[in-house]
């Protein structure tokens, strides 16, 4: 399976041209033979809390990226943001290249620390979808602070999608969490950031995939960028040449985290 990343360089809620954006790389990634591509986190519009100016109200933008999908034969993952009771919900979807949604994930952690828990509300699914018989998952951007929800989607998904808007001050946690979260659950990890400066805050990319020994396979240049790898599921022969999750005592675990709380 070949598989596109799109380190896109979002233009601040300009849908617009974000779209346009969407829709070259997207027929590029085709051009070359991809299977699929996936977008950054808010691919629409970048990492914005203007709710009411961001939000996806007619469903016309989705409809523009399923059409796509289905014009080009390829699968595509991109962020979108929802309106939900008087707040908003950060999406990220999979559609297929029948132009069907095939996996709908809402981010479980807003992020606190910038006031995105005002403005957002929280999901309460981990999402596993299948391309031709490999098991994937997704998660979005500080959901990669919080190693249980990986280890739980690793129980199925032999790679996980990480989506984010994850600006460069903080660039080290990305890569070191990256690479920590695709040793401890022996499982692929693709971390798909974007590029670039977003009103006051830049954001330098540094998209990658980290293999199942935390061996970083592919890697993005610090520059509006898409990388290409193929992917081929081993993750079963790493499991079984050095089996720890055999080892890990989940309901110790659980026992603690009740008596904790």
């Amino acid at each position: 399976m070949r598989i596109a990343l799109c380190q896109q360089k979002i233009i601040f809620e300009d849908k617009s041209k974000n779209i346009k954006n969407i829709c070259d790389f997207s027929k590029d990634a085709k051009k070359l033979k991809a299977d699929i591509i996936f977008f950054p986190e808010m691919s629409f519009t970048g990492f914005s809390m203007n709710i009411e100016n961001i939000s996806e109200k007619d469903n016309r933008n989705i409809d523009i990226v399923k059409n796509l999908a289905l014009e080009n034969s390829i699968y595509i993952g991109f962020g979108w943001v929802k309106s939900f009771a008087n707040k908003a919900e950060n999406h990220y979807s999979i559609i297929s290249p029948n132009g069907i949604i095939i996996c709908d994930y809402v981010k479980i952690h807003p992020f606190s620390y910038a006031g995105e828990n005002k403005f957002f509300l929280g999901g309460n699914d981990i999402k596993i979808f299948d391309i031709d018989s490999i098991n994937f998952s997704v998660f979005i951007c500080y959901d990669l602070r919080f190693p249980e929800i990986f280890q739980v989607a690793s129980q199925k998904a032999s790679i996980v999608i990480v989506a984010a808007n994850w600006p460069e001050k903080r660039s080290e946690h990305w890569k070191t969490l990256l690479k920590a979260r695709a040793i401890e659950n022996q499982c692929y990890i693709a971390g798909i950031n974007c590029f670039g400066k977003q009103r006051e805050i830049f954001y330098l990319g540094d998209s990658c995939v980290y293999n199942p020994d935390g061996k970083a396979i592919c890697v993005a240049k610090n520059k509006e960028d898409m990388i290409i790898f193929d992917f081929y599921d081993d993750t079963k022969k790493y499991r079984d040449e050095f089996p720890i999750k055999n080892d890990r005592k989940i309901k110790l675990y659980q026992k603690y985290y009740e008596e904790f709380l």
